[in-house]
Protein backbone atom coordinates (compact mmCIF):
# COMPACT_ATOMS: atom_id res chain seq x y z
CA UNK A 1 0.00 0.00 0.00
CA UNK A 2 1.30 3.47 -0.89
CA UNK A 3 2.28 6.11 1.66
CA UNK A 4 3.75 9.61 1.50
CA UNK A 5 7.02 10.65 3.12
CA UNK A 6 7.30 14.42 3.60
CA UNK A 7 10.12 16.59 4.93
CA UNK A 8 8.77 19.67 6.67
CA UNK A 9 10.11 23.22 6.69
CA UNK A 10 10.79 23.58 2.96
CA UNK A 11 10.65 26.86 1.05
CA UNK A 12 8.16 27.02 -1.79
CA UNK A 13 7.68 29.19 -4.84
CA UNK A 14 5.87 29.16 -8.15
CA UNK A 15 2.29 28.30 -9.04
CA UNK A 16 -0.14 25.38 -9.02
CA UNK A 17 -2.52 24.48 -11.84
CA UNK A 18 -5.89 23.51 -10.36
CA UNK A 19 -7.71 20.53 -11.85
CA UNK A 20 -11.36 20.15 -12.73
CA UNK A 21 -13.74 19.69 -9.81
CA UNK A 22 -14.38 16.08 -8.82
CA UNK A 23 -17.70 17.03 -7.27
CA UNK A 24 -18.82 18.70 -10.50
CA UNK A 25 -17.48 15.95 -12.76
CA UNK A 26 -19.42 13.14 -11.07
CA UNK A 27 -22.98 14.48 -11.63
CA UNK A 28 -22.04 15.57 -15.16
CA UNK A 29 -20.87 12.04 -15.93
CA UNK A 30 -24.03 10.57 -14.39
CA UNK A 31 -26.14 12.92 -16.51
CA UNK A 32 -24.74 11.24 -19.65
CA UNK A 33 -27.43 8.59 -19.09
CA UNK A 34 -29.99 11.22 -20.13
CA UNK A 35 -28.37 11.79 -23.52
CA UNK A 36 -29.39 9.88 -26.61
CA UNK A 37 -26.57 11.11 -28.85
CA UNK A 38 -23.70 11.28 -26.37
CA UNK A 39 -22.10 13.71 -23.94
CA UNK A 40 -18.55 15.01 -24.22
CA UNK A 41 -16.88 16.09 -20.96
CA UNK A 42 -13.51 17.89 -20.77
CA UNK A 43 -11.30 19.18 -17.92
CA UNK A 44 -11.99 16.01 -15.95
CA UNK A 45 -9.70 15.50 -12.95
CA UNK A 46 -7.53 12.40 -13.22
CA UNK A 47 -8.69 10.92 -9.90
CA UNK A 48 -9.99 7.55 -8.72
CA UNK A 49 -13.60 8.65 -8.13
CA UNK A 50 -13.97 9.79 -11.74
CA UNK A 51 -12.51 6.53 -13.03
CA UNK A 52 -14.83 4.56 -10.74
CA UNK A 53 -17.94 6.27 -12.08
CA UNK A 54 -16.77 5.88 -15.68
CA UNK A 55 -16.20 2.19 -15.02
CA UNK A 56 -19.75 1.94 -13.66
CA UNK A 57 -21.16 3.65 -16.77
CA UNK A 58 -19.13 1.31 -18.94
CA UNK A 59 -20.50 -1.70 -17.04
CA UNK A 60 -24.05 -0.47 -17.67
CA UNK A 61 -23.28 -0.51 -21.38
CA UNK A 62 -22.26 3.05 -22.17
CA UNK A 63 -19.75 3.52 -24.93
CA UNK A 64 -16.68 5.29 -23.53
CA UNK A 65 -14.16 7.04 -25.76
CA UNK A 66 -11.26 8.68 -23.92
CA UNK A 67 -9.77 11.52 -25.97
CA UNK A 68 -7.01 12.10 -23.42
CA UNK A 69 -6.55 11.73 -19.66
CA UNK A 70 -8.94 14.63 -19.00
CA UNK A 71 -11.66 14.35 -21.63
CA UNK A 72 -14.02 11.68 -22.93
CA UNK A 73 -17.21 11.05 -24.81
CA UNK A 74 -19.99 8.88 -23.36
CA UNK A 75 -22.67 7.24 -25.51
CA UNK A 76 -25.66 5.93 -23.53
CA UNK A 77 -27.89 5.10 -26.50
CA UNK A 78 -28.06 1.39 -25.67
CA UNK A 79 -27.54 -0.01 -22.20
CA UNK A 80 -26.82 -3.64 -21.38
CA UNK A 81 -27.77 -3.33 -17.69
CA UNK A 82 -29.76 -1.01 -15.46
CA UNK A 83 -28.25 -2.55 -12.32
CA UNK A 84 -25.37 -0.85 -10.54
CA UNK A 85 -23.59 -3.62 -8.69
CA UNK A 86 -22.18 -3.50 -5.17
CA UNK A 87 -18.66 -4.25 -6.34
CA UNK A 88 -18.39 -0.82 -7.99
CA UNK A 89 -20.86 1.27 -5.99
CA UNK A 90 -19.31 0.32 -2.60
CA UNK A 91 -16.20 2.32 -3.50
CA UNK A 92 -17.96 5.67 -3.80
CA UNK A 93 -21.09 7.22 -2.29
CA UNK A 94 -21.61 9.44 -5.33
CA UNK A 95 -22.64 6.36 -7.31
CA UNK A 96 -26.16 7.09 -6.03
CA UNK A 97 -26.21 9.85 -8.68
CA UNK A 98 -27.15 7.34 -11.36
CA UNK A 99 -30.47 6.55 -9.64
CA UNK A 100 -32.35 9.59 -11.00
CA UNK A 101 -31.15 9.52 -14.61
CA UNK A 102 -31.49 5.70 -14.96
CA UNK A 103 -35.01 5.82 -13.61
CA UNK A 104 -36.00 8.80 -15.75
CA UNK A 105 -34.57 7.46 -19.00
CA UNK A 106 -35.10 3.70 -18.72
CA UNK A 107 -37.94 3.60 -16.15
CA UNK A 108 -36.28 0.99 -13.97
CA UNK A 109 -33.00 0.41 -12.16
CA UNK A 110 -31.27 -1.36 -9.29
CA UNK A 111 -28.59 0.55 -7.40
CA UNK A 112 -26.54 -0.90 -4.58
CA UNK A 113 -26.50 1.11 -1.38
CA UNK A 114 -23.31 3.20 -1.68
CA UNK A 115 -20.00 3.32 0.18
CA UNK A 116 -17.21 5.91 0.38
CA UNK A 117 -15.62 8.03 3.13
CA UNK A 118 -16.84 7.17 6.63
CA UNK A 119 -17.48 10.76 7.74
CA UNK A 120 -21.12 10.42 8.66
CA UNK A 121 -24.37 8.66 7.87
CA UNK A 122 -25.31 10.72 4.80
CA UNK A 123 -28.45 8.60 4.27
CA UNK A 124 -29.96 8.06 0.85
CA UNK A 125 -33.51 8.31 2.15
CA UNK A 126 -33.81 11.87 0.83
CA UNK A 127 -33.12 10.57 -2.68
CA UNK A 128 -35.60 7.71 -2.30
CA UNK A 129 -38.43 9.88 -0.92
CA UNK A 130 -37.96 12.35 -3.76
CA UNK A 131 -38.16 9.61 -6.41
CA UNK A 132 -41.28 8.20 -4.75
CA UNK A 133 -42.91 11.62 -4.89
CA UNK A 134 -42.20 11.60 -8.63
CA UNK A 135 -44.10 8.35 -9.00
CA UNK A 136 -41.42 5.70 -8.57
CA UNK A 137 -42.09 2.41 -6.82
CA UNK A 138 -39.09 1.68 -4.62
CA UNK A 139 -38.06 -1.24 -2.43
CA UNK A 140 -34.80 -1.96 -0.64
CA UNK A 141 -33.79 -5.61 -0.58
CA UNK A 142 -30.47 -7.39 -0.12
CA UNK A 143 -28.56 -4.11 -0.07
CA UNK A 144 -30.07 -2.81 -3.33
CA UNK A 145 -32.46 0.04 -4.12
CA UNK A 146 -34.89 -1.35 -6.69
CA UNK A 147 -36.87 1.37 -8.46
CA UNK A 148 -39.57 1.20 -11.13
CA UNK A 149 -41.58 3.85 -12.95
CA UNK A 150 -43.38 1.91 -15.72
CA UNK A 151 -45.34 4.98 -16.83
CA UNK A 152 -42.37 7.33 -16.47
CA UNK A 153 -41.68 9.89 -13.75
CA UNK A 154 -43.97 12.85 -13.21
CA UNK A 155 -43.27 16.33 -11.91
CA UNK A 156 -43.71 16.90 -8.17
CA UNK A 157 -43.29 19.42 -5.38
CA UNK A 158 -40.21 18.30 -3.43
CA UNK A 159 -39.05 19.92 -0.20
CA UNK A 160 -35.78 18.69 1.24
CA UNK A 161 -35.80 18.65 5.05
CA UNK A 162 -32.02 18.97 4.89
CA UNK A 163 -29.94 20.54 2.13
CA UNK A 164 -28.40 17.75 0.07
CA UNK A 165 -26.09 18.31 -2.88
CA UNK A 166 -26.36 14.85 -4.44
CA UNK A 167 -30.06 14.72 -3.61
CA UNK A 168 -30.63 18.00 -5.47
CA UNK A 169 -28.58 16.72 -8.41
CA UNK A 170 -30.45 13.43 -8.56
CA UNK A 171 -33.84 15.17 -8.62
CA UNK A 172 -32.64 17.66 -11.24
CA UNK A 173 -31.65 14.84 -13.59
CA UNK A 174 -34.82 12.86 -12.95
CA UNK A 175 -37.01 15.95 -13.36
CA UNK A 176 -35.37 16.82 -16.67
CA UNK A 177 -37.04 13.84 -18.34
CA UNK A 178 -40.17 13.70 -16.16
CA UNK A 179 -43.64 14.67 -17.30
CA UNK A 180 -44.65 18.12 -16.10
CA UNK A 181 -43.10 20.58 -13.68
CA UNK A 182 -40.95 19.76 -10.64
CA UNK A 183 -40.32 22.29 -7.90
CA UNK A 184 -37.36 21.70 -5.58
CA UNK A 185 -37.49 23.60 -2.28
CA UNK A 186 -34.37 23.95 -0.07
CA UNK A 187 -32.17 22.99 -3.02
CA UNK A 188 -28.38 23.04 -2.73
CA UNK A 189 -26.72 26.11 -4.29
CA UNK A 190 -23.17 24.80 -4.75
CA UNK A 191 -21.33 25.76 -7.98
CA UNK A 192 -21.34 22.06 -8.91
CA UNK A 193 -25.16 22.04 -8.78
CA UNK A 194 -25.26 25.23 -10.84
CA UNK A 195 -23.09 23.67 -13.55
CA UNK A 196 -25.37 20.64 -13.77
CA UNK A 197 -28.35 23.00 -14.15
CA UNK A 198 -26.52 24.87 -16.91
CA UNK A 199 -25.78 21.64 -18.79
CA UNK A 200 -29.39 20.52 -18.59
CA UNK A 201 -30.60 23.95 -19.65
CA UNK A 202 -28.32 24.16 -22.67
CA UNK A 203 -29.56 20.66 -23.60
CA UNK A 204 -33.18 21.81 -23.77
CA UNK A 205 -34.45 21.46 -20.19
CA UNK A 206 -36.05 24.67 -18.95
CA UNK A 207 -34.93 25.46 -15.39
CA UNK A 208 -35.91 28.47 -13.29
CA UNK A 209 -34.05 29.73 -10.21
CA UNK A 210 -30.55 28.48 -11.03
CA UNK A 211 -28.21 29.39 -8.17
CA UNK A 212 -31.05 29.81 -5.65
CA UNK A 213 -32.63 27.44 -3.11
CA UNK A 214 -35.79 27.06 -5.19
CA UNK A 215 -35.54 25.34 -8.56
CA UNK A 216 -38.33 24.75 -11.05
CA UNK A 217 -37.66 22.14 -13.73
CA UNK A 218 -39.91 21.70 -16.76
CA UNK A 219 -39.58 18.06 -17.79
CA UNK A 220 -39.33 16.71 -21.34
CA UNK A 221 -41.77 13.81 -20.80
CA UNK A 222 -39.25 11.04 -21.44
CA UNK A 223 -37.58 12.67 -24.46
CA UNK A 224 -33.83 12.02 -24.21
CA UNK A 225 -31.37 14.90 -24.50
CA UNK A 226 -29.31 15.55 -27.61
CA UNK A 227 -25.52 15.59 -28.00
CA UNK A 228 -23.71 18.16 -25.86
CA UNK A 229 -20.24 19.29 -24.71
CA UNK A 230 -19.26 20.56 -21.27
CA UNK A 231 -16.00 21.56 -19.53
CA UNK A 232 -15.81 20.83 -15.80
CA UNK A 233 -15.43 23.89 -13.54
CA UNK A 234 -12.20 24.27 -11.48
CA UNK A 235 -12.04 22.41 -8.18
CA UNK A 236 -12.67 24.97 -5.42
CA UNK A 237 -11.70 22.48 -2.68
CA UNK A 238 -8.37 21.62 -4.32
CA UNK A 239 -7.79 25.35 -4.78
CA UNK A 240 -8.64 26.03 -1.13
CA UNK A 241 -6.25 23.28 -0.04
CA UNK A 242 -3.36 24.85 -1.96
CA UNK A 243 -4.29 28.27 -0.59
CA UNK A 244 -3.69 26.68 2.83
CA UNK A 245 -0.31 25.36 1.63
CA UNK A 246 0.81 28.91 0.92
CA UNK A 247 -0.75 30.11 4.17
CA UNK A 248 0.76 27.53 6.53
CA UNK A 249 4.22 28.19 5.04
CA UNK A 250 3.50 31.95 4.97
CA UNK A 251 4.70 32.25 1.39
CA UNK A 252 3.15 33.71 -1.74
CA UNK A 253 1.60 30.99 -3.86
CA UNK A 254 -0.34 31.48 -7.09
CA UNK A 255 -3.14 29.20 -8.25
CA UNK A 256 -4.10 29.02 -11.91
CA UNK A 257 -7.36 27.82 -13.46
CA UNK A 258 -9.59 28.88 -10.56
CA UNK A 259 -12.88 30.73 -10.20
CA UNK A 260 -12.29 33.20 -7.33
CA UNK A 261 -16.06 33.66 -6.90
CA UNK A 262 -16.31 30.05 -5.69
CA UNK A 263 -13.63 30.66 -3.05
CA UNK A 264 -14.98 33.75 -1.32
CA UNK A 265 -15.70 32.11 2.06
CA UNK A 266 -12.19 30.58 2.13
CA UNK A 267 -10.55 33.84 1.01
CA UNK A 268 -12.50 35.82 3.63
CA UNK A 269 -11.36 33.50 6.42
CA UNK A 270 -7.72 33.67 5.30
CA UNK A 271 -7.89 37.46 5.23
CA UNK A 272 -9.37 37.38 8.74
CA UNK A 273 -6.34 35.35 9.86
CA UNK A 274 -4.02 37.95 8.32
CA UNK A 275 -3.20 36.81 4.78
CA UNK A 276 -3.65 38.78 1.61
CA UNK A 277 -5.58 37.42 -1.36
CA UNK A 278 -5.14 38.77 -4.89
CA UNK A 279 -7.48 37.69 -7.68
CA UNK A 280 -7.63 37.92 -11.44
CA UNK A 281 -10.22 36.39 -13.79
CA UNK A 282 -9.00 32.79 -13.41
CA UNK A 283 -6.05 33.20 -11.08
CA UNK A 284 -5.59 33.72 -7.33
CA UNK A 285 -2.56 34.38 -5.13
CA UNK A 286 -2.23 33.95 -1.37
CA UNK A 287 0.10 36.58 0.17
CA UNK A 288 2.09 36.25 3.43
CA UNK A 289 0.73 37.45 6.78
CA UNK A 290 2.60 39.58 9.34
CA UNK A 291 0.75 37.77 12.11
CA UNK A 292 -1.39 34.60 12.22
CA UNK A 293 -4.57 35.54 14.10
CA UNK A 294 -6.71 32.87 15.75
CA UNK A 295 -10.14 32.48 14.19
CA UNK A 296 -13.59 30.97 14.51
CA UNK A 297 -15.41 29.12 11.76
CA UNK A 298 -18.66 27.24 11.37
CA UNK A 299 -19.18 24.90 8.44
CA UNK A 300 -22.35 25.32 6.44
CA UNK A 301 -23.77 24.80 2.99
CA UNK A 302 -22.62 27.00 0.10
CA UNK A 303 -22.05 29.93 0.10
CA UNK A 304 -20.98 29.35 3.71
CA UNK A 305 -17.66 27.88 4.79
CA UNK A 306 -17.31 24.42 3.18
CA UNK A 307 -17.09 21.32 5.36
CA UNK A 308 -14.56 20.00 2.83
CA UNK A 309 -12.12 22.74 3.99
CA UNK A 310 -12.61 22.27 7.73
CA UNK A 311 -9.75 19.78 8.25
CA UNK A 312 -7.28 21.92 6.29
CA UNK A 313 -8.08 24.98 8.39
CA UNK A 314 -7.66 22.93 11.55
CA UNK A 315 -4.09 22.18 10.46
CA UNK A 316 -3.58 25.89 9.75
CA UNK A 317 -5.02 26.78 13.18
CA UNK A 318 -2.13 24.97 14.89
CA UNK A 319 0.13 27.77 13.59
CA UNK A 320 -2.14 30.66 14.58
CA UNK A 321 -1.58 32.69 17.75
CA UNK A 322 -4.22 31.95 20.37
CA UNK A 323 -7.21 29.62 20.43
CA UNK A 324 -9.20 28.94 17.27
CA UNK A 325 -12.74 27.52 17.42
CA UNK A 326 -14.03 25.19 14.68
CA UNK A 327 -17.65 24.04 14.68
CA UNK A 328 -18.65 21.23 12.30
CA UNK A 329 -22.39 21.34 11.60
CA UNK A 330 -22.74 19.09 8.56
CA UNK A 331 -21.11 15.71 9.33
CA UNK A 332 -20.96 14.06 12.73
CA UNK A 333 -17.75 12.05 12.20
CA UNK A 334 -15.61 14.70 10.54
CA UNK A 335 -13.10 15.19 13.36
CA UNK A 336 -11.34 11.84 12.89
CA UNK A 337 -8.17 13.66 11.82
CA UNK A 338 -7.80 15.25 15.26
CA UNK A 339 -6.02 12.27 16.85
CA UNK A 340 -3.60 12.11 13.92
CA UNK A 341 -2.82 15.84 14.15
CA UNK A 342 -2.22 15.30 17.87
CA UNK A 343 0.39 12.67 17.00
CA UNK A 344 2.29 15.48 15.25
CA UNK A 345 2.08 17.62 18.39
CA UNK A 346 -1.13 19.61 17.83
CA UNK A 347 -3.00 20.77 20.94
CA UNK A 348 -6.69 20.22 20.19
CA UNK A 349 -9.63 19.58 22.50
CA UNK A 350 -13.01 18.29 21.36
CA UNK A 351 -16.48 18.72 22.80
CA UNK A 352 -19.19 17.30 20.57
CA UNK A 353 -19.01 19.01 17.19
CA UNK A 354 -16.72 21.82 18.38
CA UNK A 355 -12.92 21.73 18.31
CA UNK A 356 -10.63 24.14 20.13
CA UNK A 357 -7.18 24.41 18.56
CA UNK A 358 -4.45 25.96 20.68
CA UNK A 359 -1.64 27.69 18.85
CA UNK A 360 1.00 28.62 17.98
CA UNK A 361 2.27 25.03 18.30
CA UNK A 362 5.48 23.58 16.86
CA UNK A 363 4.77 20.28 15.11
CA UNK A 364 7.12 17.31 14.79
CA UNK A 365 7.15 14.60 12.15
CA UNK A 366 5.61 11.23 12.95
CA UNK A 367 3.79 8.29 11.37
CA UNK A 368 0.12 9.13 10.85
CA UNK A 369 -2.86 7.54 9.14
CA UNK A 370 -5.33 9.19 6.78
CA UNK A 371 -8.96 8.56 7.74
CA UNK A 372 -10.80 10.20 4.83
CA UNK A 373 -10.20 12.38 1.78
CA UNK A 374 -10.01 15.86 3.32
CA UNK A 375 -8.33 14.63 6.51
CA UNK A 376 -5.54 13.35 4.27
CA UNK A 377 -4.86 16.84 2.93
CA UNK A 378 -4.87 18.26 6.48
CA UNK A 379 -2.12 15.82 7.42
CA UNK A 380 -0.09 16.94 4.40
CA UNK A 381 -0.46 20.57 5.52
CA UNK A 382 0.70 19.69 9.02
CA UNK A 383 3.58 17.61 7.64
CA UNK A 384 4.98 20.38 5.45
CA UNK A 385 5.32 22.69 8.46
CA UNK A 386 6.45 20.01 10.94
CA UNK A 387 10.06 19.45 11.93
CA UNK A 388 11.60 16.39 10.30
CA UNK A 389 9.90 13.63 8.32
CA UNK A 390 6.24 12.65 8.42
CA UNK A 391 4.91 9.46 6.87
CA UNK A 392 1.22 9.48 5.92
CA UNK A 393 -0.33 6.04 5.47
CA UNK A 394 -3.58 4.92 3.75
CA UNK A 395 -3.31 7.67 1.16
CA UNK A 396 -5.71 5.90 -1.20
CA UNK A 397 -8.21 8.41 0.19
CA UNK A 398 -6.16 11.22 -1.39
CA UNK A 399 -6.19 9.57 -4.79
CA UNK A 400 -10.00 9.68 -4.78
CA UNK A 401 -10.06 13.47 -4.99
CA UNK A 402 -6.64 15.09 -5.58
CA UNK A 403 -4.94 14.78 -8.94
CA UNK A 404 -1.20 14.02 -8.70
CA UNK A 405 -0.89 15.88 -5.42
CA UNK A 406 2.70 14.88 -4.75
CA UNK A 407 3.77 16.01 -8.24
CA UNK A 408 2.13 19.40 -7.77
CA UNK A 409 3.71 19.84 -4.32
CA UNK A 410 7.12 18.71 -5.54
CA UNK A 411 6.95 21.24 -8.38
CA UNK A 412 6.67 24.16 -5.93
CA UNK A 413 9.47 22.90 -3.68
CA UNK A 414 8.01 20.43 -1.17
CA UNK A 415 10.20 17.41 -0.53
CA UNK A 416 7.67 14.59 -0.87
CA UNK A 417 7.90 10.97 -2.00
CA UNK A 418 5.30 8.29 -2.70
CA UNK A 419 6.59 4.98 -1.35
CA UNK A 420 5.21 1.48 -0.73
CA UNK A 421 4.90 -0.28 2.63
Amino acid sequence: MDYLKILGGQNIQGSVLISGAKNAALPLLASSLLFEDGLEVSNLPDVVDVKTLVRLLEYLGCGILWKDAHSLRIDAKKLVHTKATYDIVRKMRASILILGPLLARFRKCEVSLPGGCAIGARPVDLHIKAMEKMGAEITIENGYITAKAPNGLRGAHITFDKITVTGTENVLMAAGLAKGKTQIINAAKEPEVVQLCELLQQSGVEIEGIGTDTLVVHGRDGEALKSQKISVIPDRIEAGTYMCVGAILNTKLTLKNVDPRHLESVSDKLEEIGFGVETLDNELSILPAKKYNAFELVTSEYPGFPTDMQAQFMALATQCEGTSIIEERLFENRFMHVSELQRLGAHISLKGNIAQVYGQTPLNGADVMATDLRASSALILAAIVAKGYTQIHRIYHLDRGYEKIEEKLRKIGIKIERLKD
